[in-house]
């Protein structure tokens, strides 16, 4: 399941964030979606809510409900550093990258690459020998 490296290292991070497990409630729940009767039998998916902030996680993402604690944790460190440290944080860092990605170019910024890819087929035109056909 999680090796004892990450429990350490999660439990670290807690502490690091001021999360005790006495702040925490955690109940175990049906989950949803697909999967069938194995989801609709068995409590894998685990609800958590930390009291002071409000902020309540719920993970389905394995079958395993040891797994499922595990990123419910992690996924609520992550929250609640991101609340921290707002723009600073890793998760919003990763989404501010992907926005730029995607943004639309400038006109301008179109132009000079069109004219770089027009000069530089020019300048491959010119390596060509007369004759025409090698």
């Amino acid at each position: 399941m999680v090796s004892p490296e990450k429990q350490a290292a999660l439990a670290e991070r807690m502490a690091a964030l001021g999360i005790t497990e006495d702040d925490l409630v955690e109940k175990f729940i049906l989950g949803s979606g697909s999967g069938g009767q194995k989801i609709n039998k068995t409590s894998s998916c685990v609800y958590l809510k930390h009291l002071p902030s409000g902020i309540e996680i719920k993970c389905q993402a394995n079958r395993s409900r040891e797994m499922n604690r595990y990123q419910a944790r992690r996924d609520l460190c992550d929250s609640l550093d991101e609340i921290r440290l707002g723009k600073a944080s890793a998760r919003q860092q990763a989404f501010e990258k992907i926005r730029r990605q995607k943004r639309q170019r400038s006109r301008r910024s179109k132009q000079r690459s069109v004219a770089d890819k027009r000069h530089h087929s020019k300048v491959k035109n010119l390596r060509k020998s007369p004759g025409g056909m090698d």
